[in-house]
């Protein structure tokens, strides 16, 4: 079975090396405005460029910039630096739907992946786009049986990107899900003058509405369903289809999400996918990974239009239903390398022996681990708090810029 590429959003450094960390094959993420999570997530800088060039590079790791906005003529300045600088810094590809950034990237050299936002979901547009792009991202709305169709046209025709390779096709594994036709919405340019097409969603379709009759006044409220409110895809529990199916990439959405979110997602797929291709994929570890899964962020989870069921399945609530969350505990210290001790200042909470904890950085990215030996204030006590220095034994390096969480489990209304 020819290995499926294990794609991994990265919204900031934090996320970047969770990602690294755990198994990821290739990372997305995107640098300033002109890209669709320009509000969700931080962002990088042009300057952070070679960093992020340099990390993957240690580790293999394929780097993808995301340029996927509708773009105006006065971003075309911007898209041309932007691209150049790419370049210069080694990224692998840029991922885009716009001309106007294709024909730059391609004028640069640089790979270019076609968004979902350009809305693929037949050969046809794929023997086209094959003039431009390698890799291209169908649309959401398509059921595997018509993605396999897809692949299988591909091999048969040997249609070839500028590369001189076959055309690799990705598609959406895991990860939040919008009630538009493969993400172009209009409702929050509507009510708030925030195109979601320019990363600028206010996530109107997440809230509880009240239907009115304008005839008659009568108001509807839609019990238990956020009627525009998609639970997220999740694929694990059928990536075998997934590989029948012909796939190369599977991406990860999350760009805006935590980095104990990408930690947890990108290590469960990755021993799914290392499962599957050893043979030894089966029921009792998709149970195991679910159950991972539904500690982190999440709106529940259905299997997409992949399965061909029907359209929709809706979030009975706002917010994350995830079975855990961090409670912030305090900050960084000193790391003592020879003793391997990493040393926090408590600054809100108790830590306590055997509590599981999260440190996140920048280069540390998300470590979770059970305390099992502390010192507070160099003394061996049970119970760390506000104010105390506590010193925890670690096989990895912290820095002062890092932030220590005690997590716990998180009672979700049913």
């Amino acid at each position: 079975m020819q290995k499926i590429e294990l794609m991994a959003p990265a919204g900031n450094f934090e996320s970047l090396q969770a990602a690294l960390d755990n198994g990821a094959d290739s990372v997305y993420f995107g640098v300033e405005q002109l890209n669709m999570r320009a509000r969700a997530s931080i962002n990088f800088t042009l300057n952070d460029l070679a960093e992020i060039s340099r990390r993957c590079s240690e580790k293999k790791v394929r780097t993808y910039l995301t340029l996927n906005t509708i773009v105006y003529d006065h971003d075309l300045s911007i898209i041309k630096t932007l691209v150049k600088q790419a370049k210069e810094a080694n990224i692998t590809a840029v991922i885009a739907m716009d001309q106007a950034v294709i024909a730059t990237a391609r004028e640069h050299g640089l790979e270019v992946h076609i968004s979902t936002q350009i809305n693929i979901t037949n050969i046809e547009t794929v023997k086209f786009y094959s003039m431009f792009a390698d890799t291209m991202v169908l649309s959401r709305e398509l059921s595997l049986r018509q993605v396999k169709k897809i692949t299988e046209q591909i091999e048969k025709e040997q249609i070839k990107g500028p590369s001189g390779k076959l055309v690799e096709i990705e598609i959406f594994g895991h990860g939040a899900l919008c009630m538009a036709v493969s993400g172009k919405c209009y409702m929050s340019l509507h009510a708030h003058n925030s195109s979601a097409n320019r990363g600028a969603c206010k996530q109107n379709c997440r809230k509880k509405y009240t239907v009115i009759d304008q005839e008659t006044g009568f108001e509807m409220e839609l019990d238990n369903e956020y009627i525009m409110s998609p639970k997220d895809l999740c694929t694990i529990d059928f990536l075998d289809q997934i590989a029948d199916a012909g796939i190369k990439v599977l991406k990860i959405e999350g760009r805006g999400r935590a980095p104990e979110y990408v930690a947890k997602v990108i290590k469960c797929y990755r021993d799914a996918l290392d499962s599957l291709a050893q043979g030894n994929y089966n029921k009792d570890k998709v149970i195991t990974w679910m159950q991972e899964l539904e500690k982190v962020y999440n709106r529940g989870f259905w299997n997409g239009y992949y399965l061909g069921q029907k359209l929709g399945e809706w979030s009975n609530g706002s917010g994350s239903h995830a079975t855990q969350k961090k409670v912030y505990l305090g900050k960084g210290m000193h790391f003592y390398p020879k003793a391997k001790i990493g040393e926090f200042k408590m600054e809100a909470y108790d830590l306590n022996l055997g509590d599981t904890i999260l440190i996140t950085g920048p280069t540390t990215g998300a470590k979770e681990l059970q305390v099992k030996e502390m010192l507070v204030n160099d003394q061996a006590l049970q119970t760390g708090s506000k104010g105390d220095s506590v010193t925890i034994p670690l096989d990895f390096r912290i820095r002062p810029s890092d932030k220590l969480y005690k997590i716990v489990e998180n009672k979700v209304e049913a």
